[in-house]
């Protein structure tokens, strides 16, 4: 059962094939935990474990005290949104996009105005009805990452938040993740920057 003082994951002996081993690990709940490591560590797999996007070979998961094995995986991911890396846009509007994402998720759509806010903050001054096949991969992620902040999950787990930002929009972006945590967003932050992470 969740209370206050279950730990938002716990990993258990974690394997994932036969390359990464997991030390046991303690994430609490309301309040930003960065995941800092050079690249090949496994920090990534780890986020996919999380959310039961990937199977652990041996081991296990709990998420609020409960083995994400045994848990509806959409009902996981409506909680717990990975924004990864590369950010995953259909050929289309940013709209069209709202829709693709919210249809799977079997979630209402957030009013226009709402979203527009997102995008503002993002610094992304366009229309909903403009192409994001047009757009930089700077722009792109940043509508990928509004789309998921949309979403108001219990827990968002960003990776690699700052790859395809400009060096300005970081610490916006930043400010932004700060006063998502403030407000009670969980966040698990892979990143290889130590200086973000600080």
């Amino acid at each position: 059962m969740e209370t206050a003082d279950t730990p938002l994951f716990q990993t258990q002996g974690l394997r994932f094939q036969d390359f990464l081993s997991y030390p046991d690990l303690v994430l609490p709940r309301d309040r930003a935990t960065f995941l800092v490591g050079p690249s090949g560590v496994g920090k990534s797999t780890l986020l996919r474990l999380f959310n039961a996007t990937l199977s652990p070979s041996a081991g296990r998961v709990l998420y609020n005290g409960r083995d994400v094995a045994s848990m509806d995986t959409l009902a996981l991911r409506r909680e717990v949104s990975l924004v990864s890396q590369e950010p995953y846009l259909f050929d289309g509007t940013i709209w069209e996009n709202l829709l693709q994402y919210y249809g799977y998720r079997e979630q209402p759509l957030p009013e226009k105005h709402r979203f527009l806010e997102l995008l503002n903050l993002m610094d992304l001054d366009f229309p909903l009805n403009s192409s994001v096949t047009t757009m930089s991969g700077g722009e792109r992620q940043r509508v990928y990452l509004a789309i998921f902040l949309s979403f108001l999950p219990r827990v968002l787990m960003l990776d690699e938040p700052t790859s395809a930002l400009d060096p300005e929009m970081v610490g916006e972006v930043l400010e932004l993740m700060k006063e998502l945590a403030d407000d009670g967003m969980t966040m698990v932050v892979v990143t290889h920057e130590m200086g973000f992470a600080k």
